[in-house]
């Protein structure tokens, strides 16, 4: 299994990343991770994070998915985007950011896990 990346420091609008560098958002799976764009999906706070944000973790093999949503807990995830990772026996963690990086840390040494990290509000 390879073995997500750990995120070695969060702090307002930075993501430290082992092996990586630093993002102001990231977006984190087994094997590797990158810049997460918003401007790929057309993401947006409101409605939050979509289908489109979370199918390349899957695709890279995560079985389960940390979705943060911010430091102060602006960003938002769709109903959809949660239903799409149901469906497929994903299973998902919604937090705010610092509690999202914690639990995700927790959790790349054990099972293939995936995770979209947003660095500001």
């Amino acid at each position: 299994m390879d073995e997500a990346p750990r995120i070695l420091r969060i702090e307002w609008g930075r993501v430290e990343v082992d092996g990586l560098g630093s993002f102001k958002d990231a977006k984190l799976y087994p094997g590797g991770g990158r810049a997460w764009d918003w401007n790929e999906a057309g993401t947006r706070h409101r409605p939050g994070i979509q289908t489109a944000d979370v199918e390349e973790l899957v695709a890279a093999g995560a079985t389960t998915v940390v979705l943060s949503r911010g430091m102060d807990q602006v960003l938002e995830v769709t109903p959809e985007a949660l239903a799409w990772l149901g469906e497929r026996g994903v299973t998902v963690h919604v937090a705010e950011t610092r509690a999202a990086v914690a639990v995700y840390n927790d959790l790349i040494a054990t099972i293939p896990v995936g995770g979209l990290f947003h660095s500001t509000c």
